[in-house]
């Protein structure tokens, strides 16, 4: 479910650490990349795809690299299963934010939905060589919900 919530922005960043703080964060294994395919080939879905998506020339799934184009730029992933009940509104916004002005690195985040499991999850791709920092800054935040931000 999508809130709408009217807080200032230390009420927000409170709300969105114990957000994080109460979600469950994998990080996966491996590198991962987007194989573009055109429009008249779709790409083959199967276990190992992640997330597809087009724009009006090309198909683009995400799955892991297997090394085979060495151009093609190579992402490490967490994933975020979010408690239900909790309002995540602006956890995207917030976190890339803070992974911005500590790590210095963008991201890229794939949504989807399990109702089984919390509802709204997300995948967030960085850059392979900042995945273990990224992913510590992750868990600093998870860890210490209530600490003064940086």
């Amino acid at each position: 479910m999508v809130s709408v919530s009217q807080e200032t922005s230390t009420q927000t960043r409170t709300r969105l650490r114990a957000v994080i703080a109460n979600s469950e964060i994998a990080v996966l294994d491996g590198a991962w990349s987007f194989v573009e395919t055109p429009m008249n080939e779709p790409p083959r879905l199967d276990e190992h795809v992640l997330a597809v998506i087009r724009d009006d020339e090309c198909w683009s799934a995400l799955r892991p690299d297997d090394g085979s184009d060495k151009e093609r730029e190579r992402f490490g992933l967490l994933s975020f299963h979010f408690p239900p009940g909790l309002d995540n509104s602006g956890f995207v916004g917030w976190l890339a934010t803070e992974l911005k002005k500590r790590l210095g690195t963008g991201l890229f985040v794939v949504c989807g939905s399990n109702s089984d499991h919390g509802g709204i999850y997300d995948y967030w791709g960085c850059p392979i060589d900042l995945l273990d920092d990224v992913a510590g800054v992750i868990r600093e935040l998870a860890d210490h919900p209530t600490a003064t931000p940086s």
